[in-house]
């Protein structure tokens, strides 16, 4: 198992070890570190065939290459998830008021499959994975190939939260029971090209914190990339490695743990002036049951936690 450090704040885990116990337990020990030092490591080895993450950018970026009129056909409507010409603005999510973030974004949930009824019964409020899923038809390959993806990842992630119950010395089930019906989901953020200056304290994607358990994101490349702030402050970037996934930790990892863990603030900054080319990031949100505990910090439903943080992102800015 090798472990390098990127700057000396993110750390590059190699998990192809995992597939014993000792692997298993210094994988564990090193993903320890680093959820209680940045928040974010990196990992290699894990198994994700690079034909299906080159698929997966190839048809997600030739369906926002579509026209708009196209691309509204799928957009998000009142119990429907799908496009969105907007991204949000994610700093209202921490309370900040800043212009929109620069980006169009397209998310499903996993749960987004099931029956109206079986939906309906994931909390008595309004929440994002109780929407049905909207797919275009074009690309025609595009809804096999983000279920396969979310499939990929979705087992990537359920290993990943046996590694960290024992890096914080459970069982590796300990974790089980709160992901058995999870409600993750799948975002892609199209940062379409700048073709004229942002509006101050405008980015692709505002200041934040992520809002569930564990985040899963392959960066295509650095332009306008991802930074991390450093507990002095300090803004830094977080290269992307061919072949690699970042991995951070949400607020609800970070309650898990009574703040033994850290969830990191992070942003994803704009190009170089005069830079227009875009830029595609698709993140795996790995969220629990709606109904998991937050237990040992307080006791309220994990689903009504990240649904509060959802209506503020998507909230009108004032």
């Amino acid at each position: 198992m090798t472990v390098t450090v990127v700057d000396g704040f993110v750390p590059v885990i190699d998990l192809s070890s995992r597939g014993s116990a000792h692997g298993r337990a210094a994988i564990a020990d090193a993903i320890g570190r680093a959820c209680s030092g940045s928040g974010f490591f990196t990992i290699v080895g894990h198994g994700i065939p690079q034909p299906l993450v080159e698929r997966m950018y190839a048809t997600t970026n030739a369906f926002f290459g579509l026209s708009d009129a196209e691309k509204d056909l799928v957009a998000s409507r009142p119990g429907a998830s799908g496009f969105r010409r907007s991204g949000g603005t994610t700093a209202q999510s921490i309370d900040q008021k800043t212009p929109p973030d620069l980006c169009e974004a397209f998310g499903v949930h996993v749960t987004g499959e099931l029956g109206e009824h079986e939906r309906g019964e994931l909390g008595d409020y309004w929440a994002p994975w109780k929407l049905a899923n909207l797919w275009p038809t074009r690309p025609e390959d595009f809804a096999p190939t983000w279920h396969e993806y979310m499939a990929a990842m979705a087992r990537l992630a359920s290993d990943l939260t046996r590694l960290l119950a024992l890096a914080l010395g459970l069982d590796e089930d300990f974790f089980g029971d709160r992901f058995d019906h999870h409600t993750s989901s799948l975002t892609a953020n199209f940062y379409y090209p700048q073709l004229k200056p942002p509006l101050p304290g405008q980015l692709r994607r505002g200041p934040h914190t992520d809002f569930g358990a564990l985040t899963i994101l392959y960066q295509e490349d650095d332009l306008g990339g991802l930074q991390v702030r450093t507990p002095d402050g300090d803004w830094r970037d977080v290269p992307a490695l061919p072949g690699s996934f970042v991995v951070n930790i949400g607020d609800l990892m970070a309650l898990w743990t009574g703040g033994r863990w850290v969830s990191t603030m992070h942003r994803v900054m704009n190009p170089e002036r005069g830079n227009t080319s875009s830029r595609l990031s698709i993140p795996f949100f790995y969220q629990p049951n709606h109904d998991a505990p937050t237990t040992p910090v307080r006791s309220v439903d994990a689903g009504r936690w990240i649904a509060t943080k959802m209506q503020k992102l998507f909230a009108p800015a004032s």
